[in-house]
């Protein structure tokens, strides 16, 4: 019995010890992940200055301006797009004038790079280690071919046909085996399949859309591209992968260019770069439920949302011409970034950036990350 009572006694202690180590382990990882939160940044590209600007998302304060042609690009290097890696550790930009796509660490060290004529808009996956590349607006008659690059060594696995003219809004299915591209100029979406490259095409009905950007539901059901002149959205139901079905078309105010989802998918935020404000829609009747205007809305490009699913983060051009001049050189002020509380679906931090504010980047939302919390 006394030797049975110091077993117990003895184990009791083992257990209390790690119980106490376990503690330590589980505060410590939390640490990690609050200090990592902590330096969430978002990525502005500032096409007319070949600038991007460094926000810090906790404090909602720039912390610098990078200088690319102090990295060795020209001054049309044009950056125009960027995508951030969950944990934040690496970042992504597409140089449309410099052919180039970059990839750079948190101190903003290029680490590698993929040649690339006229890169646009991205998706990153890096789960599964897989970065989708479109082609840029600005060109009139880019590749009409879709870039798959492995982000991790930055090795270009492959330029997939896609048969249309001027591939541009692209993004990734979030169940890892297609990727959806579309055409600004005809109304056609293709899907392409990752492993094997197998290409499937389908035809848009309705008036010339010029079909700008994509965005999928956190649910996975919903995709959504812009119709940039025909002042509407094209709602896809893609439950089966790599089939995507026109549900429904809703209006929107003049020249919608870039959409994104609440964490929860229960609203779509609109980027209106024609009408100079930005609409949100409610996803359960698809409804423009209310129309946000602003000072800092001018040209609004850009729409992002912010890992901890708060915010909602828009550029701003600040350019005369149309939605589709990407000449620039016509500043009426320079770009601003602006931040749209999901909760109250006001604004609550305008930022200053650099001239022609075009694509964002941000890391992902985190998991767990559901209804708007109040905005901090």
């Amino acid at each position: 019995m006394r030797i049975a009572g110091a077993v117990m006694a003895a184990m009791a202690v083992w257990s209390g010890r790690r119980l106490r180590v376990t503690t330590a382990l589980t505060a410590l990882t939390a640490l990690t992940a609050l200090k990592a939160h902590a330096q969430d940044r978002l990525y502005l590209t500032n096409q007319d200055d070949a600038t991007v600007t460094v926000i810090d998302l906790q404090r909602r304060s720039v912390i610098e301006t990078l200088d690319l042609q102090k990295m060795g690009f020209g001054a049309n290097a044009k950056p125009h797009h960027a995508q951030v890696a969950p944990d934040g550790a690496y970042w992504y930009l597409t140089l449309i004038g410099a052919g180039k796509v970059l990839k750079l660490d948190r101190t903003n060290r290029i680490v590698g790079s993929v040649d690339l004529e006229v890169p646009g808009l991205m998706s990153l996956d890096a789960r599964r280690d897989i970065l989708v590349v479109a082609r840029s607006m600005s060109a009139v008659n880019p590749p009409r071919r879709l870039a798959l690059i492995k982000p991790s060594d930055m090795t270009l696995i492959d330029e997939v046909d896609i048969f249309f003219p001027r591939p541009h809004p692209v993004i990734l299915d979030p169940r890892g085996h297609v990727a959806y591209v579309a055409s600004l100029g005809v109304n056609q979406m293709a899907s392409v399949r990752l492993d094997d490259a197998t290409v499937k095409l389908f035809d848009i009905d309705g008036p010339y859309h010029t079909l700008t950007q994509a965005s999928i539901s956190p649910d996975g059901q919903w995709l959504v591209l812009t119709g940039s002149t025909s002042n509407s959205l094209l709602v896809f139901d893609i439950t089966t992968e790599g089939e995507p079905k026109l549900s429904r078309t809703v209006p929107v105010e003049k020249g919608p260019f870039e959409t994104v989802f609440s964490a929860d998918g229960k609203q779509l935020f609109v980027t209106n770069l024609d009408a100079n404000m930005v609409s949100v829609i409610d996803v359960a009747t698809w409804k423009p439920v209310k129309v946000i205007t602003n000072e800092a809305f001018r040209q609004p490009h850009g729409a992002a949302l912010s890992p901890d699913g708060q915010r909602v983060w828009i550029s701003n051009r600040h350019q005369g011409g149309g939605a589709h001049d990407h000449e620039g050189r016509q500043a009426t002020g320079t770009g601003t970034a602006a931040a749209i509380c999901v909760a109250t679906a006001t604004i609550d931090t305008v930022l200053p950036s650099g001239n022609y504010a075009a694509g964002i980047g941000v890391p992902p939302v985190r998991e767990g990350v559901k209804p708007p919390a109040p905005c901090k």
